[in-house]
């Protein structure tokens, strides 16, 4: 009998010990798997590659999302057109957000940085920077376009897509439109990439592209759906075509600047 307990305490003793063994090696592997998951998502990158990767994205968009229209315009009106053209602007955010949202946040929007800059994210020159970097992706992308694609049949007849009103559309409800848009962009954005929703964050740049695509399939008919003043500024640019180009500045500003402090007012985490 003695013999029989004391096995059953060695046993016991074995059962705590591996059990105690597998709980603290668990332990480490969780604290060396945080530690290489921090180590990933949060590298540091020189402001010169975040310019570049903003430079980048921005002329991605720009590129597939005017080119886009061009095409369409060469088709003749296929009835796949508004579909296609919110795609490849939603697609090439949501590639581009996985590629360099690691580098630079994949801004690629002066409204979303605004959004940064109002929530003090980013200091003045910092935004200065990104806005820079944006707008000369967009010019670039919007004179590759104008170099590469058929003039007289493709370029032309959509103004290299460079958003417009449509007639009878007046200006302050084309302002509201592009901001009320731009404002669930940016609160998306903001709120897939917070420091305390990890779990979203590889997620962010499909999000952000489909707010796209939803927004153009809404508001292309009646803006042509910039949602971005880099989107707009580019174009507009290369087939110096001006017309209401002031709402694509107001509107996608002001609804980047409210999201931004709303998603700060309501849901940022204060240290104290």
């Amino acid at each position: 009998m003695p013999l029989r307990n004391a096995r059953v305490q060695r046993r016991s003793e074995s059962f705590l010990t591996s059990v105690l063994f597998t709980y603290l090696l668990r332990l480490l592997l969780e604290s060396y798997v945080c530690s290489s998951l921090l180590s990933l998502e949060m590298p540091v990158y020189t402001t010169s590659q975040k310019l570049v990767a903003e430079f980048l994205g921005t002329f991605a968009l720009v590129f597939f999302g005017a080119g886009a229209i061009c095409t369409e315009r060469f088709l003749q009106g296929a009835p796949s057109g508004l579909l296609a053209t919110a795609l490849a602007s939603g697609l090439a955010i949501a590639v581009m957000s996985l590629a360099f949202g690691h580098i630079s946040g994949a801004h690629f929007n002066p409204a979303v940085t605004i959004g940064f800059w109002i929530t003090k994210r980013m200091n003045t020159m910092e935004v200065l920077g990104y806005w820079a970097a944006q707008m000369l992706g967009g010019i670039v992308a919007a004179f590759c376009l104008k170099a590469i694609l058929p003039r007289e049949e493709a370029w032309l007849p959509a103004a290299g897509g460079t958003p417009d009103l449509v007639r009878d559309f007046t200006r302050l409800p084309a302002m509201g439109l592009e901001a009320l848009i731009t404002f669930f962009l940016v609160l998306v954005y903001f709120a897939t990439t917070a420091e305390d929703n990890i779990d979203s964050r590889s997620l962010s740049g499909l999000a952000v592209g489909l707010v796209y695509t939803v927004g153009i399939l809404v508001a292309a008919p009646f803006t042509g759906a910039a949602l971005n003043p880099a989107r707009a500024f580019g174009p507009a640019l290369a087939a110096t075509h001006w017309s209401n180009h002031g709402v694509y500045w107001v509107g996608p500003l002001a609804g980047g600047f409210v999201a931004g402090l709303v998603y700060d007012v309501l849901y940022s985490r204060k240290q104290s």
